[in-house]
Parts: C-alpha cells; structure tokens; sequence
C-alpha cells in the first residue's frame, strides 16, 4: 500500500509549478498533519534538529544523533531515503523501527486520513509526505527526548518544513541538486536551503562557496535567524587528541563539526548541559572494508598479483536527470576491465522486494537508461588513448572502453561478476542470447582464473541497498 502513494512525474511536474509560492505545499503538509490528528504546535514537544544541505546531510544527522544518543538522551531520527528497508527511514535510538511498530502506525495514519477524505482536498499524502507524518507520530508516541529531522529536497519546500519552532539548524556543504526544482545556480539553491531557518532560531553552516554563504547570511538577516559558522575540527583538536571518526573521508570531517555545534547548541538550548557521561556502545563492531585503494588512478599498468591477475568491475546505474557522464567520467582514470550496468532492481520480478520498488518506470524504462549510460561509457572510453598494454599476466591488453555489459537485475549482474566463488550467488545460468555474448563470455573466463575481482558499486544509493541486500539477506529481516 505504500509504494502506491511513490511521486509519479505528474507530481514532481506539480511541485515545479508551485515552487514560486511554497506556502501551497506547506499549507497542504499543514492539512494531512490536521488530519492525522496532530496541529503545527505538537511537533514542538520533539525537540527538532532540522537539516538541510547538498552534500553530508544524512551524515551530519547521524553524527548528531549519535552524538546525543551517548549522552543517554532518548532520540529519533527521520532520513531518506533508505537503503534496503523502508523502516530505516524512521529510528529510534539509532534503529530501524521493528516491522510491527512500522505495521501498526503505517495502518493508523492510513485509515485516520481515509477517514478525514473529502471533496475538498486528496485523500492520501505522496510517499514521502506520509514518511514524514508517521515519523513524527512515531516519535511523539515514542516520547523520544529530541527527533533529527533530515530535509527531503531544498528546505523552504520540502514538507519537513512544517516545522516551526525547531531547537536548532543546520546547512551542511552546498552544490548543485535537484536543479530543476531548486534552481541551476548554487545561489538559488543556497536560498532554497536556507529557508528552513525560523525567527531566533540559531543556526549553523560550514564554509561554502563565496556565493552560497553570501545568500545564506542575507536569508538568515532577514529571517532574524543567528547564523553561525562553524569552526573545523581542527581548532578542537588543538584542545586534545585527534578525533577518530566513524565514518571516512576527509569530507566527513566538515559534517562532524557541524555536527558538534548542532549537539552542543541542543544541549545548551535544552539546558542539557552535562546530561549525562557518553555512554559506551553495544553495537557490533563496525568493520571497515578497505577497498577504495583499489580504484585509485593508476598508470597504464595494472595490478598483478604473483597467484594471477586482478579484475576490476564497475557496476553502476543513475536514476532521475542526472547526467550519466558527468558521473562516469570521473572514474575513466580508475582503469576498469569491464563496466556492468544494471537497474536498482535486485530481482527482474518485484515479488519479496517491495522496500526498492518504483512504480513510477517500467522495466523497459530503465533499461533504456542503462543503454544509455552504457553508451556514455563507450564514448568517454574511447576519448582516452589506452597506447600501452596492460602489465604481464594481465587479462586483457587494455581496452579502450573496457568490456561493457547490460543486466537486467543486481542478482544477474552479481552472479555473472562473482561466477559461483561466492557461495551467496548461484552459477550464472544466463539467457542464450547473453552466453552468446563475446564481452560475457570471454569475462566469464576471465572473471574465474582471476586472482581477485574488485567490485566498485556506485552511481545510485538504491543501488548500493541492493546490492547489500543481496549479499546481507539478514538486513531485510
């Protein structure tokens, strides 16, 4: 019953003609919410953290939730979009909320605005419109001390927006996204982004370009929002040690102290201060799989292990307007033997996957789109001269595109990658017409003398769910 309320094109095509008047949205978010039993003013007892941003958003909430959390403060935190169940959207202290608590709020609200239908306006909210009235149900019935509130799109549009007395804000770094709703220009985006600051509400951002800063501070002006600017951690760490982070990369150090400021500005607001030592976690181990190394730019030569050769694989798709090329070119550089392209489905049949859905396209629909990146592939390929051929004991004398291939699901793809050394795959058993393929099954040889395969899955969050969905079943449980 969910996906059938997934944003069609008719409603984003919507969305772009009312984006000169967000009060239309914000003022139908205000009815649902009315309907499903709650008023503006009942989100003030959560306690928001609202953020918005272009880039570590979803890091900057979980490094503030986490952050919290361990001063033993009862949290919740909405986000999107998920990865391989929908219930990761809504969690409480850092987890998913269990099925039959998804179960019985998804029915309540569900048949609380049945209830309320009439002539006068739509029975039901879009997908994430009603994600976003059940977090906030859950959270209140939940008691939960304080809820991190991501933003979907934007910020001044977006339905989490409802909020009016939030705790506290936060921008994390800006770019260029969803242009076509928010504007082609990092200044417009940076006013879209800033219209989640509210009236005395202290607000935090990080260095940003010259342009979206300067919009940042006239909007929060206007607003008579305080708007601060974050220091990096680096300033903290000359106080003490250095900080290990939880999540890599040198960009995550921008969200961590965004992040700090945003808890430290909940407790103080809160009078929180000093609510309670950090408390130790309990959750497993979080192992790191070191395997960026393995697609850094290389020369000509390719890596060769003593035992045999290495076989990299790219495996990608891109979903929406994004621009396949802009994507892709990047990782010419990183020397692939072949280039997989599949859509986000884990199987062809949409039976037992209904968390990855979209029934918004067809099957045919994104494989069309898959040709194409295929074909962006070839044509970046051939732009770049490959004169040298690969190092002795290579595979391949260093194509230039690399082998590409079309699958129809992550499942086939995986299975034709890992050719039965996985014991989660079955034996590829492909279609006549794929075994006939030349790519396929001269990769398939070379796939299985290989001494390792090196799979890079990029390109689409949903993509990357499937695939872990695939190789963690437990995660769907």
């Amino acid at each position: 019953m969910l996906n059938t309320l997934q944003t069609n094109a008719g409603y984003l095509e919507q969305a772009k003609r009312q984006r000169g008047d967000p009060q239309t949205q914000l003022e139908a978010m205000k009815v649902y919410l009315a309907r499903s039993g709650l008023q503006v003013e009942d989100l003030d007892r959560l306690n928001i953290i609202h953020v918005t941003g272009t880039k570590g958003k979803g890091s900057t909430c979980a490094f503030t939730e986490c952050i919290l959390r361990s001063c033993g403060l009862k949290t919740g935190f909405f986000s999107s979009p998920h990865l391989v169940q929908v219930r990761e959207r809504i969690r409480i202290d850092g987890q998913p909320i269990s099925p039959e608590l998804f179960t019985k709020h998804f029915w309540r609200l569900y048949r609380r605005l049945e209830e309320t239908e009439d002539d006068s306006c739509v029975s039901m909210p879009p997908y994430f419109r009603f994600l976003t009235l059940m977090a906030f149900h859950v959270f209140l019935q939940e008691k939960v001390d304080l809820a991190v509130v991501e933003v979907g799109i934007g910020g001044a549009y977006d339905c989490t927006n409802i909020v009016s007395k939030p705790v506290v804000c936060g921008v994390s770094s800006l770019g260029l996204d969803h242009t076509s709703l928010l504007g082609d220009t990092v200044e417009k985006i940076a006013w879209q982004k800033g219209g989640i600051f509210k009236p005395g509400v202290p607000a935090f951002t990080v260095l940003q370009p010259e342009g979206a800063l300067a919009v940042l501070r006239d909007r929060a002006q206007q607003i008579s929002c305080p708007l601060y600017l974050c220091p990096p951690l680096e300033a903290l760490e000359e106080l003490g040690p250095p900080l290990t982070l939880s999540l890599h990369g040198e960009h995550q150090r921008s969200n961590a102290a965004l992040a700090l400021q945003l808890a430290r500005c909940w407790l103080q607001q809160q009078g929180r201060q000093g609510a309670g030592e950090p408390k130790a976690s309990r959750s497993s181990p979080l192992w790191q799989l070191p395997l960026a190394p393995a697609f850094q730019p290389t020369s000509h030569m390719r890596l060769v292990l003593r035992s045999g050769p290495e076989v990299r694989v790219l495996l990608f798709n891109a979903t929406g307007n994004r621009d396949p090329a802009a994507l892709l070119q990047p990782l010419q550089p990183c020397q692939f033997d072949y280039a997989v392209f599949c859509p986000n489905l884990t199987e062809v049949a949409s039976i037992g996957n209904a968390d990855q859905q979209n029934l918004t396209v067809t099957l045919d629909q994104v494989l069309f789109r898959c040709l194409e990146h295929q074909q962006h592939w070839n044509c970046l390929g051939k732009e770049q001269a490959c004169p040298e051929p690969a190092g002795p004991g290579s595979p391949l004398l260093a194509p230039c595109p690399p082998h590409s291939l079309i699958f129809s699901c992550i499942s086939q793809a995986l299975q034709w990658v890992s050719q039965g050394r996985d014991p989660v795959f079955q034996p590829p058993s492909p279609p006549r017409s794929l075994s006939a393929h030349p790519v396929a099954a001269s990769g398939a040889r070379v796939l299985r003398e290989a001494s390792a395969i090196h799979v890079l899955v990029t390109g689409s969050l949903h993509l990357v769910g499937g695939v872990l969905k695939l190789l963690e079943p437990s995660l769907s449980q």
